[in-house]
């Protein structure tokens, strides 16, 4: 793979450590607008996490332990852990938050000082960025030159530290000439893919096309489809995956075509101790949100809404799970044990 073509698909960095300050890139507002927030304290983070300022399951643990470095450059204690507390609370279902709240606590149960706290979260930042670029490898190896692929939301530099996970397998894989067009869904209520997904493709010269969610088993019976690439936000130890809400329909749609699935994501993101997708705490959120677009009304006052924010695409419908530690080939509990224990 050409080294700097590759480079040439790699250029947004939205969560930034600087001047002892987390600088987040409000992904409410692209990409109308680029503006970023400064995080001061702890619960400025937890707000920024709730409030989908950051968002993407890889992201949110990156910022989440940035937030403890914060919390505990200005408090000790009881102070320390409830403002960890909040911070764990802020998102249920994407299980970075509390990998990276885990590992950044058995540090502070040892002592660790402030400076030891902030190699830390740099280490975890820095290991995310790595760990994309070697799915992304591994993801666009399995892929046929000259292939089409849709996604789902957005993977990308936006909810990781870089590169992406679903979406580093696209940059990996245009780089070596494999893919040759991405379609992304839209991604309702909150738009991501065609708010942030587009963003980033055609930012970084990639070639892309938006479709509504509705269109993606059409384009799928087209053959213009080879594979369907998202990311997760919890993984199952069967191999059960919950991921934006709309992945399980494109699992289901993927099948019935014929067209292989593809889920990318850092070991992080899988929960051995969550046996099936059934136990998955699915986020349910504001029915203002599906109610709107972009905080203006749509529907009719009076009108009710059910908003899950997530599903879970089981084990039987997925083709590929890709993480930095390999591949796993049509997961199971037996193939997730070999690589996870």
């Amino acid at each position: 793979m050409n080294t700097s073509s590759l480079a040439s698909f790699d250029s947004i960095r939205a969560v930034q450590w600087r001047d002892h300050a987390l600088h987040l890139l409000d992904q409410r507002l692209l990409p109308q607008q680029e503006a970023w927030i400064a995080c001061t304290d702890a619960d400025q983070v937890t707000e920024a996490i709730r409030d989908l300022v950051v968002r993407g399951a890889p992201a949110i643990g990156i910022a989440a332990a940035w937030g403890v470095v914060l919390a505990a450059s200005q408090h000790q204690g009881e102070a320390l852990q409830q403002a960890l507390a909040r911070l764990r609370a802020a998102r249920p279902t994407a299980v970075n938050l509390m990998w990276a709240l885990d590992r950044m606590q058995a540090l502070i149960a040892g002592g660790a000082s402030v400076e030891a706290l902030t190699r830390e979260a740099q280490l975890i930042q820095d290991q995310d960025l790595a760990g994309n670029r070697h799915m992304g490898e591994l993801g666009a190896a399995l892929i046929e030159p000259g292939s089409g692929v849709m996604t789902h939301c957005n993977t990308g530099s936006l909810a990781t530290s870089g590169f992406g996970t679903a979406l580093g397998v696209v940059r990996a894989g245009v780089a070596a000439g494999r893919i040759s067009q991405v379609y992304a869904g839209e991604t309702r209520p909150w738009l991501q893919g065609a708010r942030l997904t587009m963003w980033e493709l055609v930012r970084d010269g990639i070639p892309a096309k938006l479709i509504a969610d509705s269109a993606a088993s059409h384009l799928m019976k087209s053959g213009a489809v080879q594979w369907v690439i998202v990311g997760a936000d919890r993984i199952a130890a069967n191999g059960d995956t919950a991921n934006k809400i709309g992945t399980y329909q494109l699992a289901i749609a993927a099948r019935h075509h014929g067209v292989k699935f593809m889920v990318v994501a850092p070991s992080s993101t899988v929960d051995m101790a969550t046996a099936s997708g059934d136990d998955i705490d699915i986020e349910l959120r504001d029915s203002a949100e599906l109610l709107g677009v972009s905080g203006k009304r749509t529907v009719i006052e009076g009108a009710e809404a059910w908003n899950p924010v997530f599903d879970v695409a089981p084990a039987s419908l997925i083709d590929a799970i890709v993480t930095e530690k390999g591949v796993i080939l049509n997961p199971s509990v037996e193939a997730m044990r070999k690589v996870f224990g």
